[in-house]
């Protein structure tokens, strides 16, 4: 039995919520949620739990802020109290990367750079992110700071690297409006190229500091190969990848398909789609910048032929558009991964009665000690009784 663990501002945080439970507490829990939601579209399958449930977060978002002495201090941003809650470790962060932002802090004043106050609009340092690659081991850092002169940027962030040889690269964005933890357009590589890389599922991705890339390695390779074996796919198969961002499914889906076509709306991630295609040699996926609810309505009305839809949205779920529109196009299967039950719930209600059946739930635990709850669905469209007489 895994106890608790113990999380010195786990009252103050709010970015872990279970810590108090075991693990196995945490597991019990989250499953009579997904039964609660989901039971009545079938079996739900058992929770896939992780191993060891500790730092396994790679990206990490640390807001900085001054204390009373005007001494910089950094830790997580709490939106309700618009404050930083100082803290120096984290159960789910990883454990280098908490190394690396303690080590800046304590660097800031030596490169003349300066914690922002919100108030008084002085100062430039608003917070840090640092993302690491898994299997490759590689680092980056983010500085994300307010217009204007930040000090020595470019000193900074090669005392950095040559501090912890893993950061691979050191980038600069401006924030210039009054949203935390927000990053603006304008970006400015101080070290390196202004990416990572990292493995997964056999297959090497760019990340850049916009990238959607899951924020659990081991995990995400559990719920990526369930889904890739949900979607049976075959060498003839023609698949769609809605929601594709930097092309995770869609090019590790390529290798069992046909023809995948990744859909994205955004320009940065339809870059990254198509720079990981080339670094992975894969031919037959091909990225469209476009509405994925739009790309599928025009492949209906050309009669195209689409064996498999694989979609991946945000916490809102599928918008009712998209879903009229994948109707529309009436794939044979549709793989539904999901990383909110409640809105899962309501489009597998939507789809039910549209003609598909709910084949399988396999829940995987993507985010320990905290609420979220990750979820692969298999879906397979049903056959109305006309068109059985045709067929037959």
């Amino acid at each position: 039995m895994n106890r608790a663990h113990n999380c010195d501002v786990y009252k103050k945080c709010s970015g872990c919520q279970m810590t108090n439970l075991s693990y196995e507490d945490q597991l019990s829990y989250k499953m009579k949620k997904l039964i609660s939601l989901l039971g009545r579209f079938g079996h739900v399958g058992e929770i896939i739990g992780m191993q060891s449930p500790l730092h396994y977060r790679n990206k990490m978002q640390v807001a900085f802020d001054m204390d009373s002495h005007k001494h910089p201090i950094s830790g997580v941003w709490q939106t309700e109290a618009e404050r930083v809650v100082k803290t120096d470790s984290c159960l789910i962060e990883n454990e280098k990367a908490l190394w690396i932002v303690r080590a800046a802090r304590g660097m800031l004043k030596d490169f003349g750079i300066f914690v922002y106050d919100g108030k008084t609009k002085k100062g430039s340092l608003r917070h840090i992110m640092v993302r690491n690659g898994t299997v490759s081991g590689e680092y980056m850092v983010v500085l994300v700071t307010a217009p204007g002169k930040p000090g020595k940027l470019r000193e900074f962030a090669s005392a950095l690297v040559r501090r912890f040889p893993d950061i691979k690269t050191v980038v600069q964005i401006e924030n210039a409006t009054n949203i935390p933890l927000w990053m603006g357009e304008k970006e400015n590589i101080l070290y390196g190229k202004g990416y990572i890389e990292d493995t997964l599922c056999d297959r090497k991705f760019k990340i850049s500091p916009r990238s959607f890339y899951q924020i659990n390695h081991i995990q995400t390779e559990v719920l990526y190969k369930k889904a890739i074996e949900f979607a049976s796919l075959g060498k003839t198969d023609t698949v769609i990848d809605a929601y594709c961002g930097i092309g995770t499914i869609g090019i590790i889906a390529a290798g069992e398909a046909g023809t995948v076509y990744g859909v994205e709306t955004v320009a940065d991630a339809v870059k990254n789609a198509r720079e990981n295609c080339a670094l992975n040699g894969v031919q037959n996926y091909r990225v469209e910048k476009d509405d994925a609810g739009k790309f599928m309505t025009r492949l209906a009305e050309k009669g195209e032929k689409v064996n498999v839809v694989f979609t991946d949205p945000p916490r809102s779920g599928c918008s009712k558009e998209f879903l009229n529109s994948l109707v529309k196009l009436s794939p044979e299967r549709v793989v539904y991964v999901s990383c909110n039950p409640e809105t899962l719930a309501r489009d597998l209600d939507f789809l039910r009665k549209n003609k598909y059946k709910i084949e399988k739930i396999q829940p995987v635990d993507m985010f320990p000690h905290t609420k979220h709850i990750e979820c692969a669905v298999s879906l397979k469209r049903t056959i109305d009784n006309e068109l059985r007489r045709r067929m037959n």
